[in-house]
């Protein structure tokens, strides 16, 4: 009685042909030289602000260096912040949130 499943070879053998004819068939990203010049801004300006804050002190600064470092690490990403998201990354180890006022009456 024959069966209609694939032995493990075959079937990693079905997986590497996929994969290699997913790869042949992939379209190769093009980025523009503007976004290039953006991209290479950003991480210049996330870079500085990390070498500034290295010092800083406060319960703060080291999630904002977390998000910072975290943004640099996903630059392939095809999802970044906007501009000005970017800027709350680039000022969040140097602001202080606003401290939580207890008004009880």
């Amino acid at each position: 009685m024959p069966s209609n499943r694939l032995t493990p070879l075959q079937e990693s053998e079905a997986r590497r042909i996929a994969a290699a004819e997913a790869k042949k068939n992939k379209v190769a990203n093009v980025v523009s030289d503007e976004d290039k010049a953006k991209r290479k801004e950003r991480v210049a300006k996330a870079k500085d602000a990390l070498a500034r804050s290295a010092g800083t002190k406060g319960d703060h600064v080291a999630p904002a260096r977390a998000a910072l470092k975290l943004f640099l690490q996903q630059l392939n990403e095809p999802k970044q912040p906007d501009d000005a998201r970017f800027e709350v990354l680039l000022e969040a180890p140097f602001k202080a949130p606003p401290k939580k006022r207890n008004d009880r009456f």
